[in-house]
């Protein structure tokens, strides 16, 4: 069973406390968007990476010194984002990290697909960005079936806990033997599930670290999870997805 998450906008660079295991698959083909980003002006990369000055200034120069063989850390403590905080890898246990290692991926525009081991520079490129180059019409382009056919390569089990964004990148090119399911971490409003971007983040990270504290290999065995407030709802849930309710305490 593989796990896919979104990578985080923002990256440490001092999350060194525990090396790198491996370079990440498709690394040529993340230096070759380096290069490409690296021949753009201040003002074109800004305008790709839809940013305020700040964070253009950091990316342009990031990407004028790129090296990606050079200084790395584990793709798992180098993004920062609330997923990232939830899961706290910084405090996980050295079995947590070999199960992750053997079952997580993290989809990322500028790297294709990473094990949380793969050692990683600090970047800003959205699988969403509006990149259009003479290799490529934009990354879902670029990068066409390369991280599903990485990803079911020795696995035809498939939980996701990507965004809309991400996921796009797998389930277009489901095919029938491969059983993809997707969690939701919702509430009823209305009679409607509504999902809410923050809370889905944190459940997302909680779930990782469910799943790495109890060494699960069934997905039966997540309906278990009940971290945030949130419970198992079997009536939303089918073979595709699986629900899980915020549980107020009204309820």
């Amino acid at each position: 069973m593989k796990l896919i998450i979104s990578p985080a906008k923002k990256m440490n660079i001092d999350a060194d406390f525990l090396p790198p295991r491996n370079a990440p698959v498709f690394l040529e083909k993340a230096q070759r968007l380096k290069e490409y980003l690296r021949s753009l002006t201040y003002e074109d990369l800004k305008k790709l990476l839809c940013c305020n000055d700040e964070i253009a200034r950091l990316n342009y120069d990031r990407y004028q010194n790129m090296d990606l063989c050079g200084y790395t850390n584990p793709a798992v403590l180098a993004y920062d984002g609330i997923q990232y905080k939830y899961m706290a890898p910084q405090v996980f246990e050295y079995d947590y990290f070999d199960y992750i290692e053997s079952h997580l991926r993290i989809l990322s525009g500028f790297y294709g697909i990473l094990k949380p081991f793969d050692g990683v520079v600090p970047y800003r490129l959205e699988m969403q960005a509006k990149l259009k180059t003479t290799f490529c019409q934009n990354l879902y382009d670029y990068w066409k079936d390369d991280i599903y056919r990485d990803l079911t390569q020795n696995d035809t089990t498939i939980l996701n806990l990507a965004s809309a964004e991400y996921s796009k990148t797998v389930d277009k090119y489901l095919s029938a033997n491969v059983n993809y399911v997707t969690c939701k971490f919702g509430e009823l409003i209305n009679g409607k599930l509504i999902e809410k971007g923050v809370y889905v983040k944190m459940a997302r990270g909680e779930m990782v670290r469910f799943m790495a504290e109890n060494a699960v290999e069934d997905l039966d065995k997540i309906k278990e999870f009940n971290r945030l407030g949130f419970v198992y709802n079997d009536e939303l849930s089918n073979s595709r997805t699986i629900v899980f309710l915020i549980k107020r305490s009204s309820d």
